[in-house]
């Protein structure tokens, strides 16, 4: 893949020195996450029993997340989000790939008169606090609409290679550009309709709903993909290293390496067919309209 020639985004916000903090939601990943919840009745009482007992209430949500106690400071004004390392290469690829993504999104949705409202993109290391709650890099690259980031601990993408058998760049593209694919659909209005049609639902038709929204995030990255391709960005052998990495991480491979069974009601993100599936389907065709995962009857 030709990234270098790819425009570099200015949304990316390094925060691989900092630590993860407290939690107070939960997301939804590319790897599956969810986080703790307190509601915001807890949260008052934390308060009340934190002053009463003369404690910082932050500590204490810090202890109720799961996570370390938290060293809160004062900061006199909002420092401004430090950028990658020029010579950090991985980060500098993640930047022109979100740069790429910014750009075709932009233009999709200009066609279609709407405004593409750019996502922005975290690098941590081990642990993160986002809008959705402190996620691990346990939990694999995730997206919050909470706060419309996206958060990617880069030695996932040794992972990938190393666990997954998919090394390349393009198969690291492929993981940004799924995750851009959730905040696509974010600004549509699919994960609000996702969410409500899964309230209440039980967890056998949460599962399934999830199965869509993750096929059609596999099927957008395709659509980016496919404005790389006619735009010559793309070399000799990346479209088998998307593919790969998307038959890796089919929910019935994972399940069967991991309890040598696999359980189709529990799947959340497709099975490796699937996945290959929808990303040729988004690759091939470049039209959003083609990733309608909820209006088939078959995926």
């Amino acid at each position: 893949m030709k990234w270098d020639e790819m425009r570099r985004s200015d949304e990316v916000e390094d925060r691989r020195d900092e630590r993860g903090g407290f939690g107070l939601g939960g997301g939804g990943g590319f790897s599956g996450f969810g986080g703790f919840r307190l509601s915001g009745t807890a949260i008052i009482i934390v308060i009340v029993v934190s002053v009463l007992l003369g404690k910082n209430p932050l500590v204490i949500l810090s202890y109720l997340q799961g996570g370390s106690p938290v060293q809160v400071t004062q900061h006199a004004a909002p420092t401004q989000a430090k950028a990658p390392p020029v010579e950090d290469q991985t980060a500098q690829m993640v930047r022109a790939v979100l740069g790429d993504t910014e750009d075709v999104w932009g233009k999709l949705f200009a066609e279609a008169g709407k405004t593409y409202t750019r996502p922005r993109l975290v690098l941590f290391r081990g642990a993160v606090q986002s809008a959705c709650g402190r996620a691990t890099s346990a939990v694999g690259p995730f997206y919050c609409s909470g706060d419309q980031k996206v958060f990617i601990d880069l030695e996932f993408f040794d992972e990938l290679h190393q666990r997954f058998g998919a090394p390349g760049d393009f198969a690291q593209a492929y993981v940004i550009a799924h995750e851009v694919g959730h905040h696509v659909q974010n600004l549509i209005g699919v994960t609000q309709q996702v969410a409500e049609k899964g309230d209440g639902a039980s967890e056998k038709v949460r599962n399934a709903l999830s199965v869509r929204q993750e096929l059609q995030a596999d099927c957008f990255a395709g659509v980016w993909g496919h404005s790389a391709q006619s735009r010559n960005l793309l070399e000799a052998g990346d479209l088998d290293e998307a593919l790969r990495a998307a038959n890796a991480i089919g929910d019935d491979r994972l399940q069967q390496e991991a309890q040598g069974h696999v359980s189709p009601d529990s799947f959340t993100h497709g099975t490796s067919a699937q996945r290959i599936h929808w990303f040729k389907v988004g690759f091939e065709s470049g039209q959003i309209s083609q990733c309608n995962t909820f209006k088939v009857a078959h995926l």
